[in-house]
């Protein structure tokens, strides 16, 4: 699993706290098939230990050997994969080339402090950073900012850590909270029925016995929250679903065929005055339609619907104006 935002910036941090000059590195722009996105981290200290990825391990020996053999005393840009000959070493992808921005973080533990403490309370900010200056400001972050090159600035968006709260603790239920846990979600479980608890090995994963609603209001749900119902049972599923689709969460879905996702919306609008634009929200049955029948394939269908959301892809839109 690649390193969160927040574990880059915290070991960063215990470098600096440590005395350690540290140099962060991030993805300024890709050209051709890229490992890592634009705005992927990688904090580098001075003693050569190092936090995250920058290219999934085609860049990141060299990239130490130097920034722990000369750590930059200003913002700098480089660029991996400018020639053949180099694409072929480094083994970058499909042609790739890499353009990285390095940041001595000397002076800007005040900083780095604020960017941990804000990440761990789940708000989500832009930072720019200006090349010629090296001096850095955060702002509020609004639903146009993207992590860009702008002229000579650098600007990131820092968000908290996504989070996936899954309605059951059955089998499709420890599939999906294993490739979740892979992918960098927090894995939340609300099972209130304790026989469920059994058998679960995942020491990640956070565990809740409330009733769903409870927990939904309780773990104040975000824009990086995704919330899946897999119990089959309207008296747990729909307790959840209710809360989520007046949430801010970015996914809610839930288990169960056309027929039955079709009797939930009917009993939301009839009994508890949901609207359609709310009821559009939800999508059932879960997942991609993939033709998935077993739980590991259902997890995958859940898992690849989300991982398209949040690259900004809504695959099962696009499917439905294909058919329509």
């Amino acid at each position: 699993m690649q390193s969160s935002q927040l574990e880059v910036l915290q070991a960063a941090l215990a470098g600096i706290k440590n005395g350690l000059q540290v140099t962060l590195v991030s993805v300024v722009k890709t050209f051709g098939t890229s490992p890592r996105p634009v705005g992927s981290l990688l904090a580098v200290s001075s003693d050569g230990s190092f936090t995250g990825s920058v290219s999934g391990g085609c860049v990141e020996e060299d990239l130490l050997r130097r920034l722990v053999e000369k750590t930059p005393q200003q913002c700098e840009l480089i660029r991996y994969g400018e020639s053949e000959r180099e694409r072929h070493h480094f083994g970058l992808p499909c042609g790739g080339t890499l353009d990285l921005m390095l940041e001595p973080l000397a002076g800007k533990l005040v900083e780095i402090q604020q960017l941990v403490d804000a990440l761990q309370a789940r708000r989500t900010l832009t930072r720019r950073v200006s090349l010629d200056t090296s001096e850095a400001e955060v702002v509020d972050w609004q639903a146009a900012h993207q992590p860009q090159l702008i002229g000579e600035v650098w600007q990131n968006i820092f968000g908290p850590v996504w989070r996936l709260l899954i309605i059951g603790g059955g089998e499709t239920s420890r599939y999906l909270a294993e490739l979740g846990n892979a992918l960098g979600y927090r894995i939340l479980v609300c099972d209130p029925r304790p026989e469920y608890r059994e058998g679960w090995t995942l020491d990640s994963v956070i565990w809740h016995t409330e009733y769903p609603d409870d927990v939904v209001r309780g773990i104040h749900v975000d824009e990086r929250t995704a919330i899946v119902a897999l119990t089959h049972d309207p008296k747990l599923d729909d307790l959840a679903l209710m809360e989520g689709l007046r949430s801010p969460a970015f996914y809610v879905g839930a288990l169960g065929s056309f027929n039955t996702n079709r009797n939930r919306r009917q009993r939301m609008r009839e009994h508890f005055d949901f609207s359609e634009q709310e009821l559009m929200r939800l999508k059932g049955p879960v997942g991609l339609p993939i033709g998935s029948k077993t739980p590991p394939e259902i997890a995958l269908a859940v898992m690849a619907e989300l991982t398209a959301l949040r690259n900004g892809i809504d695959i099962r839109a696009q499917l439905d104006r294909a058919s329509a």
